[in-house]
């Protein structure tokens, strides 16, 4: 089974941005606690992180026939990207939202995601754990068959 994680903005800077809200683990440290979440859920996980939109989309796309499923973390273009909802939903792929804070918690401009309804679930306010999570809810939606 091939996983991709796609991270959305700012990502790349996880580990030193408000570490009191993303914590200090890096976005290449998470990449491979991601590999080995993976591995031991019988996955082969690629990881890859853009702040453009339209690289997201396209990496989605060659996600098509390669990948089995998605997870993904599109930062603040959860709240207003319904070209990446299009996307996700193009790829016709199951995919699994996953946020380290709890967006419902935080600003009111952050409580809703237009990107979550092309999801399977979303994962949320559980750190870099929550992308353990999402990595077991895509691999369950996968054997399933499911799709939102």
């Amino acid at each position: 089974m091939r996983i991709l994680i796609v991270n959305g903005p700012n990502l790349n800077l996880l580990g030193a941005r408000r570490p009191e809200i993303y914590g200090t683990t890096t976005l290449g440290e998470l990449d491979d606690q991601c590999r080995q979440w993976g591995a031991a859920l019988g996955c082969e996980v690629t990881g890859f992180q853009s702040n453009h939109e339209g690289e997201i989309i396209d990496r989605l796309h060659d996600a098509i026939g390669r990948c089995d499923g998605v997870v993904i973390n599109p930062g603040a273009l959860a709240h207003y990207s319904y070209a990446i909802h299009d996307a996700i939903e193009a790829t016709a792929l199951p995919a699994v939202e996953v946020h380290i804070s709890d967006i419902e918690a935080r600003e009111p401009w952050r409580a809703t995601s237009v990107v979550a309804a092309a999801c399977v679930t979303t994962i949320a306010g559980h750190g870099i754990a929550g992308y353990r999570l999402a990595l077991e809810a895509l691999v369950d939606a996968i054997r399933r068959g499911t799709k939102p």
